[in-house]
């Protein structure tokens, strides 16, 4: 692989590209799409997306607010809301040379290896910037994907964010490189993020629809913003309801969880030191449900290259690789609270909190959550 020189990668500002302004037009579950189109009406020419997976919503571009006042005045339309832009949560990029990352180590995922558990097959998306197809680490690996910005411009990660996130979750065990918490799953690429890590809330939500039709067991959001949303929340809703496990960053502001981790259907994850300490930039807050390692991790970068970065966005894949290595393995009797024979997402989440390390004050608290993912344990 080759070596960069990259500066400090500052946070990627809310609208900073002047992205066209959007609506989100969520309609009464049951609206059928004749429906729909009627209510539209005119703004029909104006609509450059429609998804009915994860919830019933078209997205409209540049329309007034008295097109909104008329929308609204339809018994089904649910609710007209902006569409946010939503950033990666990664805070720098260093570029270090070949070495086991701690975070792995720390988090005991290549306990579980040996056993022959590599979460081979175990179908992750890794909703993000995209994913470098060519990168030695991740190739073998990556299955699939989408591009929900550009679809016609294929998935491949522009950004370098993406492709770290998917590195984490599975880079391939070899003998160059770095390696993932599950080296032998199944990566989907679910590019909703642009080159400057932003990206709206329509665009997560179709990769959200994608992720479903394509049955997805696990999705990573290591992406978010302080922007609370009926479409999104009705979206995770019907992810969850699909029996998909998703996993989000809680946010690198120090303070509030953000949006879609503050969900009560998603997994929000804390980052923590090498000293098992929280990071200082983590959110926090009772929404957080568990906590991984997430300052000075190396993993894969775009251009077959190879990165540090710093973030909620690293500590989020800990959580799902380690998620994909509990779905391989037959559901636990004593976690089956619906006895059907599978892992169900709320039955997932219970496992990974019961075999956590805790830290800080006993039990949940707002920092740590349950406390320090352990892989291994969680996949016994």
């Amino acid at each position: 692989f080759s070596f960069l020189n990259i500066a400090e990668l500052n946070m990627p500002k809310i609208n900073q590209d002047n992205l066209p302004s959007r609506k989100i037009v969520v309609f009464e579950e049951g609206t059928t799409v004749a429906q729909r189109d009627v209510i539209l009406g005119s703004l029909n020419d104006k609509r450059i997306k429609r998804m009915e997976k994860a919830g019933d919503i078209d997205v409209l571009e540049n329309i007034s607010n008295l097109d909104v006042s008329k929308l609204l005045k339809s018994d089904k339309v649910k609710t007209v809301e902006e569409d946010a832009i939503a950033t990666t949560q990664a805070r720098n990029v260093t570029i270090q040379a070949q070495t086991l990352p701690w975070g792995i180590d720390r988090i005991d995922a290549e306990l579980v290896w040996p056993g022959g558990n590599n979460a081979n097959t175990v179908k992750v998306g890794v909703i993000d910037t995209g994913i470098s197809s060519s990168h030695p680490d991740l190739q073998a690996n990556i299955k699939g994907g989408i591009n929900t910005i550009r679809p016609f411009r294929g998935w491949n990660d522009d950004n370098g964010h993406g492709s770290h996130v998917a590195g984490i979750i599975g880079a391939l065990n070899n003998t160059s490189g770095v390696v993932g918490a599950a080296p032998q799953v199944d990566l989907y690429a679910i590019k909703v993020l642009n080159s400057a890590g932003s990206g709206y809330i329509s665009d997560i939500i179709e990769g959200l629809d994608w992720a479903i039709a394509n049955k997805m067991q696990i999705v990573n959001m290591s992406l978010g913003c302080n922007c609370p949303s009926v479409a999104l929340s009705d979206a995770v809703k019907k992810v969850n309801q699909a029996g998909i496990v998703q996993v989000a960053a809680a946010g690198n502001s120090g303070s509030a969880v953000i949006y879609p981790a503050a969900y009560p259907e998603v997994i929000a994850v804390s980052a923590t030191d090498s000293s098992n300490n929280i990071a200082s930039f983590s959110s926090r807050g009772p929404e957080v449900d568990i906590s991984a390692p997430g300052v000075s991790i190396l993993s894969t970068y775009k251009g077959n290259n190879y990165a540090t970065l710093s973030g909620t966005s690293m500590a989020s894949p800990h959580v799902a690789g380690a998620a994909a290595l509990l779905l391989n393995n037959p559901v636990d009797d004593s976690y089956d609270a619906d006895n059907d024979g599978k892992w169900d997402p709320s039955e997932v989440l219970s496992k990974l909190q019961s075999t956590a390390t805790d830290l800080g004050v006993t039990g949940m608290d707002d920092l740590y959550g349950a406390g320090l993912l352990n892989a291994n344990l969680a996949s016994q």
